[in-house]
């Protein structure tokens, strides 16, 4: 697994710099996990077809390797930037729907999902992203675990090397994190 986990990362930092033999290698052996990121319970890809998850993978993937020369240090790390790409996309996309629609469809919808992690209610990812920067003015550390549990489904013990914390901090930092995000998005925080 390890091996697997650093030939990974070889061949991501070749495609960062331009070896586009690596970078369609490094795709092929991503594609399945940025599509589980993109879809999953807590995937930004929109269930009633506006943002369709392969479009979204294709993009963020694209994004990742046009600032070429970001060096990886790990699959985790890939896989949480490429959840922040995915992430930023569907806003930017979110954004210009209610523009094109002037309010749209959008509901708010609660954070019960995120203390559940598995309901299958698509979350508003505009007030989600509104909370987490709210979130992140408090608490940058607390904002990116979000990120990097929520987006990118990353384990307790990935997101801890990332952050450079301990897996009880992460823990920690982690649960106190959906608990102001609940109550940011059911409207209790001011």
């Amino acid at each position: 697994m390890e091996r697997d986990a650093a030939d990974l990362t070889m061949l991501l930092n070749r495609g960062a710099q331009g070896d586009t033999d690596a970078a369609d290698q490094a795709f092929d052996r991503v594609y399945a996990r940025l599509k589980l990121i993109a879809v999953g319970p807590s995937g930004p890809a929109r269930r009633d077809g506006t943002l369709h998850a392969t479009a979204l993978v294709h993009e963020a993937y694209a994004r990742l390797f046009r600032s070429a020369g970001t060096p990886w240090e790990s699959r985790a790390h890939f896989f949480g930037v490429a959840a922040k790409a995915m992430r930023r996309i569907a806003i930017d996309h979110a954004r210009a729907s209610l523009a094109k629609k002037r309010g749209g469809e959008w509901s708010r919808v609660g954070a019960d999902r995120l203390a559940a992690e598995a309901s299958t209610d698509p979350v508003d990812v505009i007030a989600l992203d509104d909370g987490l920067r709210e979130l992140a003015a408090l608490s940058p550390r607390q904002a990116q675990i979000v990120e990097l549990r929520f987006f990118a489904g990353l384990s307790v013990r990935e997101v801890a090397q990332i952050v450079g914390r301990s897996d009880r901090t992460v823990e920690l930092d982690w649960r106190a994190a959906r608990a102001w995000l609940k109550s940011r998005l059911d409207g209790e925080v001011e």
